[in-house]
């Protein structure tokens, strides 16, 4: 087990070292001694300013971020629990909250803490820096997350939005379940105009792009582990047809 020292900067172990473990490290490489673990990578090395190990080992830190799917919570946090060192802080990374929360709670041992957070941005929307983008903790046991809440603040810059798990997804799923919705519907619309257009539309073309290369298991749990976008497409998708059948009366009409 590596020990820290008051002179020594804090360990961090990543769990899911994807693009977006690999953002998360590349901003906090300077700040914490890194250790990642990822079934798709070797389990030595270095990458992106982390030192690739072990599952077992990059649990044994004294902070813990889960960034593997959402999908893949259930089996990580089964994984990890007997490895989790007594005051350790897990927090996972996803999309969505309510279910992730759930899963923690029941899966983590009592004596870890836990913090469910969501960084309100991705590898693309941070191509240029994430100093004054924003990032939702949920705090659901224990009390250090205002020690890692402050330092989001004032050392990375950030925006930070303190929530709980079911406010996230209820406002997520408009922010982000029609995001992704309309995008996805754009991109099957392809190729779409490039010469003529207005900066309306180029805007909304850079936003598509913000979420063109997402992995796939994003957009299903932005659309379906969110308990409470099934009712926003629905309404959507409700308005979308009323529009589209007065436009149709209307044009009947003359």
């Amino acid at each position: 087990m590596r020990r820290d020292h008051p002179q020594e900067p804090p360990s961090i172990g990543i769990i899911g070292f994807g693009a977006f473990g690999r953002l998360m490290a590349r901003h906090l490489r300077d700040h914490a001694r890194l250790f990642a673990t990822d079934p798709a990578l070797p389990a030595s090395g270095t990458l992106d300013g982390a030192t690739l190990t072990t599952l077992a080992e990059a649990a044994r830190c004294p902070i813990v971020v889960l960034a593997a799917p959402v999908n893949r919570l259930p089996a990580v946090v089964a994984e990890i629990a007997p490895h989790l060192q007594p005051g350790a802080l897990v927090l996972d990374v996803g999309s969505v909250k309510v279910g992730p929360a759930g899963v923690l709670r029941a899966g983590l041992p009592a004596h870890v803490e836990i913090l469910g957070t969501h960084p309100l941005f991705g590898p693309q929307s941070a191509r240029d820096g994430i100093a004054g983008l924003k990032i939702a903790l949920c705090p659901i046991r224990g009390r250090r997350w205002w020690r890692l809440a402050a330092f989001l603040r004032r050392v990375l810059r950030l925006r930070v939005i303190v929530t709980t798990p079911e406010e996230h997804d209820r406002e997520a799923a408009t922010v982000q379940g029609l995001t992704h919705l309309i995008a996805k519907v754009l991109v099957r619309m392809e190729p779409l105009p490039t010469r003529m257009t207005t900066a309306s539309f180029d805007m909304l073309c850079r936003a598509v792009e913000m979420v063109r290369h997402d992995a796939p298991e994003v957009f299903l749990a932005i659309e379906q582990a969110n308990p409470y976008a099934p009712a926003v497409r629905r309404r959507f998708f409700q308005l979308a047809a009323e529009l589209d059948a007065a436009l149709e009366a209307h044009h009947a009409a003359k």
